[in-house]
């Protein structure tokens, strides 16, 4: 069992910045994937962002490529989502998740998720 939270939201004018942090506890002998998705009330929720277990892979949606970059603690099941150049149609509900095999895109792979953080993002 992987417990994650998440924090680092806010309130951000647009072409402000945040950093999302995303705390992993419990099992530490197990490296995980970890992933970042958000949500608006009403939609479903979309992959942001993943990276791979050895760090050496990492994945980005089109729509925050080149302004927002993942990372981790490379011995913790910890991750960091650093988001630049922000914009009002960033604004959601940002959560994490770990897991261990699948896509790095589809919720499915996740094993376990954090409560999520919320960002907005005024114009």
């Amino acid at each position: 069992q992987v417990q994650l939270v998440e924090s680092g939201g806010g309130l951000v004018q647009a072409g402000g910045s945040l950093r999302l942090s995303c705390a992993g506890s419990g099992r530490t002998d197990i490296m995980y994937r970890m992933g970042w998705f958000r949500q608006v009330p009403g939609t479903e929720r979309e992959f942001v962002a993943a990276i791979s277990r050895t760090i050496d892979n990492k994945y980005y949606s089109d729509s925050v490529k080149g302004r927002f970059t993942v990372s981790r603690d490379g011995a913790k099941n910890t991750a960091f989502l650093q988001m630049n150049s922000l914009k009002p149609e960033d604004t959601a509900v940002y959560y994490c998740g770990a897991g261990s095999s699948g896509s790095y895109y589809a919720t499915s792979s996740y094993n376990y998720w954090g409560k999520g953080t919320q960002v907005t993002v005024s114009s």
